[in-house]
């Protein structure tokens, strides 16, 4: 995850709260199908349980959050509205446009179809659970970190409040120094540090223009290795990257939904599925 917030400082946060839970059906079709299609239009209506939609694990609509609205009962006609201009980019969204592109009518038609034929959820319903495949990850915190790694950029997140030092590790600092695509082996690290606070509860920037860091929050980072891609759909998949979050006593933070980092960093396949490619290719250069 560490590249996600490489170009601007700015996380990549979804516009509304539908958005998550459209892209989370779109996921989960393709959990199952990877890139073929679903079959004819409506064939999520079928009752007999063997469609396709209808195969799929935890495929009943209701969110996995409760800041995400449910799709089971959701109008058909809203849902191929919404899914179409995602496609088409009038309606924008980093995570949704990435997903919905790559997905066709018959696919569209099918999902809306599913989501609509479901009864409504109960407001007391419980939330899915994610993916298991997509929950877990392969990622371990890097035993090198200390002295295997090379710092190669900050960035503040005014926002959160936050100062953020980018590193990478040899493998990944040889290729983008030689401009080669970042090969099997390379990880990258975040700090992620608190910034200190003045009176008024804004952040104290230092001399340099970075925040004055006040105490180390977390770490997020990811990780690619031989096969590890193939854990996830074709529709999500970035290579062989993992993402992870570790607290700050470098053990891992449990729940993370890797699908949010992987439809994030998908559109980045000519960068090494990396925002911060560029400042490392300079540093690594000098």
């Amino acid at each position: 995850m560490p590249s996600r917030y490489g170009r601007s400082g700015k996380t990549a946060q979804v516009g509304e709260d539908d958005e998550k839970s459209i892209c989370g059906a779109l996921r989960l079709v393709h959990c199952r199908h990877r890139r073929t299609r679903l079959g004819g239009r409506h064939r999520g209506r079928r009752s007999d349980g063997q469609s396709g939609l209808r195969r799929l694990p935890r495929a009943n609509g209701i969110s996995v959050a409760d800041t995400i609205p449910n799709l089971a009962g959701q109008k058909e006609k809203y849902l191929i509205a919404q899914l179409e201009a995602f496609r088409a980019e009038t309606r924008k969204n980093e995570m949704m446009n990435a997903i919905a592109e790559q997905v066709g009518d018959a696919d569209i038609a099918n999902v809306a179809a599913f989501f609509s034929s479901l009864p409504g959820a109960a407001q007391s319903a419980d939330k899915s659970k994610p993916l298991d495949n997509l929950v877990s990850t392969r990622m371990e915190f890097p035993a090198d970190f200390a002295t295997g790694f090379t710092h190669y950029t900050t960035i503040n997140f005014e926002g959160r409040k936050q100062v953020r030092k980018y590193y990478a590790n040899k493998a990944a600092v040889a290729a983008a120094r030689d401009g080669k695509e970042l090969p099997v082996g390379s990880v990258l690290v975040v700090e992620v540090l608190k910034a200190k606070l003045d009176g008024a509860g804004k952040p104290v920037t230092g001399a340099d223009g970075f925040y004055v860091a006040d105490g180390l929050a977390a770490y997020t980072a990811m990780e690619m290795q031989p096969g590890w891609g193939a854990d996830f759909p074709d529709i999500l998949r970035n290579g062989d990257w993992h993402y992870a979050v570790f607290k700050a006593d470098k053990s891992r933070r449990p729940g993370l939904n890797q699908a949010t980092c992987l439809a994030c960093h998908k559109p980045l396949a000519d960068d090494s599925y990396v925002f911060s490619l560029k400042a490392l290719q300079e540093v690594s250069r000098k």
